[in-house]
């Protein structure tokens, strides 16, 4: 509850320093997706740990190496605010002054990630993706089964449901809103993706995994969240084919600031299909393990 609170406050933040981009998904991940899967690993897990001497020493050494190599990267970074970093040098200064004569839209922040950014954000997508199939390969070891009092347990509860069944929809079209509209104002890919997971999240806690996956089942789940990364990708390979490099929208049009636009609308869309589908793909994962009572020592 504490981290979920943290999360709210921390969106209320952002939004004060006018980063509306970064709230939207503090919001719906750092204060809703996050403290609910918290919620669900407690119903998992039992009340003792399992002793098991056998891996705790390369755990703690893996964990150890893992460490040092982290501080040591640190050392080369710059100070934290200081007014020499290279981002503040060369970087920003060219983002800000020529990002709108170079993308055309006038929200820089989707500028820098969709289009200057463009490979470090290919490689995020990716890295969620992964994430998902990680989460999946862990919990799917063993056979299924609804957890009935955690996620079914909402059935009585007729108010609970009737505005849930109000507020879903808003939630979904505004999650398009901010997907088809984050090249105008704050949104994009990643929030978007988070918004429309946290509906169908909404819909299963009220009305259960079974009417939730005849939605949008977990197969379909899984080819959307890889048709994302694709989807992305092709914009890469379609700008190869036009004679341009990988990710340079500037091939998919004569005119250059349309080239951007297609290209940004585009793999935002993949943005925000692998991001929606992943959130809901793990939701649906610890939604569906066994409820049998576990041992103490497990």
């Amino acid at each position: 509850m504490l981290s979920g609170i943290y999360g709210f406050l921390s969106a209320s933040f952002f939004v004060l320093m006018d980063a509306v981009d970064v709230a939207f998904t503090e919001a719906a991940v750092g204060s809703g997706i996050s403290p609910l899967l918290m919620l669900l690993t407690l119903a998992l897990v039992g009340r003792k740990e399992k002793i098991n001497r056998g891996r705790s020493l390369p755990a703690l050494i893996l964990v150890c190496i893992t460490g040092v190599l982290l501080l040591i990267g640190t050392l080369g970074m710059p100070t934290f605010g200081s007014a020499d970093a290279p981002i503040h040098s060369h970087v920003s200064s060219r983002y800000i002054s020529q990002s709108a004569d170079e993308i055309g839209i006038p929200n820089i922040v989707t500028s820098v990630l969709a289009s200057y950014r463009g490979f470090d954000t290919f490689g995020e997508v990716a890295v969620i993706f992964t994430a998902g199939i990680g989460v999946l390969s862990l919990l799917m070891l063993k056979p299924t089964q609804s957890i009935k009092p955690v996620i079914d347990g909402a059935h009585h509860h007729k108010i609970l449901r009737i505005v849930s069944k109000i507020l879903i929809p808003p939630i979904l079209l505004f999650a398009l809103y901010v997907q088809f509209h984050g090249e105008y104002g704050p949104g994009g890919g990643f929030q978007a993706g988070v918004i429309f997971a946290a509906a169908i999240i909404l819909y299963t806690m009220f009305f259960g995994v079974d009417l939730a996956q005849q939605v949008v089942s977990s197969a379909a789940l899984r080819v959307l969240a890889a048709f994302g990364v694709l989807l992305y990708g092709s914009v890469g390979l379609v700008s190869m084919l036009n004679g341009g490099t990988f990710l340079d929208y500037s091939a998919l049009a004569e005119n250059a600031i349309t080239a951007q636009h297609i290209g940004i609308i585009v793999i935002e869309l993949g943005v925000g299909i692998t991001v929606a589908a992943v959130m809901v793909m793990i939701f649906y994962s610890f939604a569906t393990q066994l409820n049998n009572p576990r041992e103490p020592n497990e």
